[in-house]
């Protein structure tokens, strides 16, 4: 592996750009409620940062100098991207920012519930493990796992805001004795060796500017005979970056989802193994025969509805539910009500959500790759 620069951190600036844009909307219901909250100036800041890497940057002119300018920044791209996505996510997605898997008839969020399940198993969390979960958004997984399995969870993020929802949501149901979020660098973690008897990742690893640099820092965390799962976003080998439709396809995901370098399945293997873990289980869930496949809530189809209850849901992800979105938050741009860069935010959002129904389609893209490996007992 070729060595990547890190990023410098520094809590104290993160904090105070925390307190100084959001303000106190950690606290508020989350979604809308929470966005309209926001200091105009700090986001402006924040949409600056984040869109110098995609603006005026087309798939048929990026450069390696591009992509590499975006790994550079890696930390701060993904901290300034979910400062302007995740009340946008709670309002149209939930507090489980991750795609899955759907069973005949099934409800968005039990399905949602399942997949987290499902990981759970596979890597097979117990009662009372210590378990770290790499890059925990708002939380939604880590309660869902906790409650699951009964085991002690830990999140790590390098985003103030979500940690603080995080908290929020734990203290709202009960669960503080058995969650508690970190803030941190997940490709130079702060927990001393060999800290959890289990790790996992759900579509969080991918904004690493590394997966053998990530996976080298689970594996220095995971006790020996440990098992790290993972649920990875990956172009699949498919993928041919001298194809400009290709490109434009990555790049739209990557920009609509603050990831900095996404690579292919074969990378995200050797990537694993080079890590030190042993392989146990390796698939791409996407490809199972589902009768509704995973990116029916993107494509907007109400014929794929599991439930008469998912409508509000749905109805927000078609292409004619964005377009109000969008024209809403707009409007309330207009008005002073809504910070600037917000419809902005969702445009791009909504490329992604394209983006990914058509990565898809055509086989260029899963976002739900499951790879199971163990750390050694001997080493």
């Amino acid at each position: 592996m070729s060595p990547i620069k890190l990023e410098t951190e520094d809590h104290s600036r993160d904090a105070a750009f925390n307190k100084a844009m959001h303000k106190d909307s950690s606290s508020a219901r989350g979604g809308m409620s929470a966005m309209l909250k926001k200091d105009k100036a700090a986001q402006k800041a924040a949409v600056d940062e984040y869109f110098k890497h995609w603006d005026d940057k087309s798939a048929k002119d990026e450069t390696k100098a591009d992509r590499d300018a975006r790994v550079a920044e890696y930390a701060t791209l993904t901290r300034h991207y979910y400062n302007l996505v995740t009340d946008l996510y709670e309002y149209g997605w939930g507090q489980s920012f991750h795609f899955c898997r759907f069973a005949y008839g099934e409800k968005f969020h039990q399905a949602i519930a399942r997949h987290e399940h499902y990981l759970a198993a596979k890597i097979g969390i117990k009662d009372g493990d210590k378990v770290l979960d790499v890059g925990c958004g708002v939380g939604g997984p880590a309660r869902e796992i906790a409650k699951f399995t009964g085991a002690h969870v830990t999140g790590l993020n390098n985003n103030d805001y979500q940690i603080e929802r995080a908290t929020k949501y734990a203290a709202k149901e009960g669960l503080s004795h058995q969650l508690a979020f970190v803030k941190g660098d997940f490709m130079q973690m702060s927990f001393p060796a060999e800290s959890f008897d289990c790790v996992y990742a759900i579509e969080a690893t991918v904004h690493a500017p590394s997966l053998e640099g990530v996976y080298s820092q689970i594996y220095r965390v995971l006790k020996p005979g440990g098992v790290f799962g993972v649920y990875e976003w990956l172009m699949t080998d498919n993928y041919d970056n001298s194809n400009e439709h290709h490109r434009e396809i990555r790049l739209g995901i990557e920009q609509g989802d603050g990831i900095s370098n996404m690579v292919k399945i074969s990378e995200g293997i050797a990537a694993i193994k080079a890590a030190g873990f042993e392989l146990e289980l390796h698939e791409d869930l996407a490809k199972r025969p589902d009768r509704t496949p995973w990116y029916y809530p993107l494509a907007g189809d109400f014929s794929m509805m599991g439930s008469i209850w998912d409508f509000p849901t749905i109805a927000r992800m078609t292409w004619w539910g964005r377009g109000m979105t969008n024209k809403f938050v707009g409007a309330l741009e207009m008005l002073g009500i809504a910070p600037g860069g917000t419809q902005k935010t969702a445009t791009s959002m909504a490329l992604a959500a394209d983006c990914l129904v058509a990565g898809a389609k055509e086989d260029l893209f899963t976002p739900m790759y499951l790879m199971v490996a163990r750390k050694p007992l001997n080493k």
